[in-house]
């Protein structure tokens, strides 16, 4: 064993240094199972100063780190490169909840604690952390801030960029930055704390996070509607905006394909509407005000939207379990679309006002271009952000997709740039949209990018191999 790891097993100990390979070879791979990389070991602190230790350790020997949380990113983001060189860097033991205020609506937590913890032990303080998405059971809290998480609350709420009011951080020679205090305005020049937001583990370490809570909602609404015409959600959003007075939270758009799949795959499920719809949307408004009259002005609104033509159908949950229901069948649309088998899939945003002609627009082109591709096009309308993913032809194996998806995924890109938009609204860059994201990045980005990189790590030694392709 090299000195070097010696030094960390002696100061982790067993909980936290592992080498065995069966002990490394779940967190070597990425959730979509389309990388796998390779490395020296894997150090799990347990505190601030372990996580220091750690740093200071690698950077004096120049060993490349790998952080990485719950191991679900969508883009390869948190596994290390497969020359083996990288420690991989696991912050799953970092699990402690420290603070909750209401006084501050703030709560801080550790870097490994998960979403869903964060969630009840905000409602424990009869508050509102407002942000939620598919992997809330295992993504963690470093992951979701240096992912710069969205989901399906940031129609009202924000991003998490949105939703963190300070980071505790170490850098990549050691050094701590101690930013947890919950202010809400700081006007001290540059602010690292938004440069780490997003930065995928590339500047630094996150090891805690102050998160903005909100009011505790009193009341949930949530309804499903069917539409005929994808351009008159749209006009349903604003409908439902204007009625409410803002108090939307999720406006998630679904095809009828994209619903026949998830009952298929979820057989005890039930379609919300009794007939087929070519397009439906869930949507939630909540209030934190005892008495609203919520439920009756969604109601009111849905009606006439339905007077107006902008909807075939719509349905009101009328419980807490129906509600979730709702929700089951739309978190269940990734897993169920990955049993299906693979798609070449992208996470793209517009301007929302532009998202519905990019998908009546870029979908004909794209099966017209890659004959056999079934396009499904599902997820957050209220923010411009959908899955965009192209199937192969059903009942292919792999191989048509294995022939095409890097022209795809060129096409895709190409389409959503051509309207002003982005090719990562919320998964990142990672890995798999390095070079993509490099070919299409504007004039001098990547140059000031490496800039930032190269200020606060010299040495390259934090998550090489992510969001920025290597120097030629």
């Amino acid at each position: 064993m090299l000195p070097f790891l010696r030094r960390l097993r002696e100061r982790l100990g067993p909980q936290g240094y592992a080498d065995a390979a069966d002990e490394l070879a779940p967190w070597l791979t990425d959730w979509r199972g389309r990388v796998t990389g390779k490395a020296l070991a894997m150090v799990s602190p347990a505190s601030l100063e372990e996580v220091r230790f750690v740093v200071q350790a690698a950077a004096q020997e120049g060993v490349p780190l790998a952080p990485q949380g719950g191991n679900t990113s969508m883009v390869a983001g948190a596994t290390p490169d497969a020359d083996g060189r990288a420690l991989l860097l696991s912050m799953r033991r970092m699990r402690k909840i420290r603070s909750v205020s209401g006084e501050d609506n703030a709560l801080v937590a550790e870097a490994g604690v998960i979403l869903s913890d964060v969630h009840d032990a905000a409602e424990a303080g009869d508050r509102f952390f407002p942000l939620s998405l598919a992997a809330k059971g295992s993504a963690t809290v470093g992951g979701l801030v240096s992912t710069n998480a969205g989901g399906v609350q940031v129609l009202r709420y924000g991003t998490m960029r949105a939703l963190t009011l300070g980071l505790e951080t170490v850098l990549a020679d050691g050094t701590v930055h101690h930013g947890l205090k919950p202010l809400r305005k700081d006007n001290r020049g540059y602010d690292l704390k938004h440069l780490l937001i997003g930065a995928e583990g590339t500047l630094g370490v996150v090891t805690a996070a102050t998160l903005a809570l909100v009011p505790r909602p009193v009341e949930r609404v949530t309804a499903w509607a069917g539409l005929a015409r994808l351009p008159a959600a749209l006009a349903l959003l604003r409908r439902m905006e204007a009625a409410t007075g803002g108090q939307v939270s999720s406006f998630e758009l679904l095809p009828q394909c994209g619903l026949d799949l998830v009952l298929a795959h979820l057989p005890a499920a039930r379609s919300p509407l009794g007939g087929r719809h070519e397009w439906q949307v869930l949507i939630e408004a909540d209030t934190a005000r005892p008495g609203d009259p919520l439920a009756a002005i969604v109601q009111q609104a849905l009606a006439d939207a339905l007077e107006a033509g902008e909807i075939a159908d719509a349905v009101i949950a009328q419980s807490a379990a129906q509600a979730e229901a709702f929700w089951l069948l739309r978190e269940s649309m990734s897993e169920a679309e990955r049993r299906e088998g693979p798609a070449a899939k992208h996470d793209v945003a517009v301007t929302v006002g532009d998202m519905p002609a990019f998908i009546l627009q870029t979908t004909p082109e794209v099966e017209a271009a890659f004959p056999g591709a079934r396009v499904l096009a599902f997820g957050h309308l209220g923010d411009g952000n959908v899955h965009f993913n192209v199937r192969p032809p059903l009942g292919d194996g792999g191989e048509w997709l294995g022939r095409h998806i890097d022209a795809i995924n060129r096409f895709v890109h190409d389409a959503v740039t051509a309207m002003g938009g982005t090719l990562s609204a919320e998964h990142g860059i990672g890995v798999t949209k390095r070079d993509e994201f490099a070919r299409l990045a504007a004039p001098g980005q990547l140059e000031w990018m490496r800039s930032i990189k190269q200020a606060l790590d010299p040495k390259g030694i934090m998550n090489p191999g992510k969001l920025l392709p290597p120097c030629e």
